[in-house]
């Protein structure tokens, strides 16, 4: 059984850094493209970024990049997400997704099946 468990949310000031980790178990880790999206109150969720499987390519959706650092460890079967430059319109819950395909994709929202439970980031001043 897939589980992703996110953590390292928080509330932080525009302009401030959070990072956030997903710990992944029950599938080869090291074998699928990863990634990271969110769903702020109101919206639909959406792709933030993704990482192929071996870590070498990354995506970013335009809105964050620049500003947001996706990495993986695979020895440890973890997933990062370095948010930097923080604004408020990137309050949102933050999910870690693992990609439908092993070895495929990871650059769109389509990509992506299973998620984790998420974790809160609030950007206010």
């Amino acid at each position: 059984e897939v589980e992703l468990v996110e953590s390292g949310g928080g509330l932080v000031q525009p302009g401030g850094s959070l990072r956030l980790s997903c710990t992944a178990s029950g599938f080869a880790f090291s074998g699928y493209p990863m990634g990271w999206v969110r769903q702020a109150p109101g919206n639909e969720l959406e792709w933030v970024s993704g990482i192929a499987a071996g870590g070498a390519t990354t995506w970013y959706a335009a809105f964050v990049r620049g500003r947001f650092t996706i990495s993986r460890d695979n020895a440890e079967n973890t997933l990062y997400l370095q948010l930097t430059k923080l604004k408020t319109e990137d309050t949102a819950v933050y999910y870690c997704a693992k990609a439908k395909r092993y070895g495929r994709g990871g650059s769109k929202l389509e990509d992506f099946a299973d998620r984790g439970q998420g974790t809160q980031v609030t950007v206010s001043s």
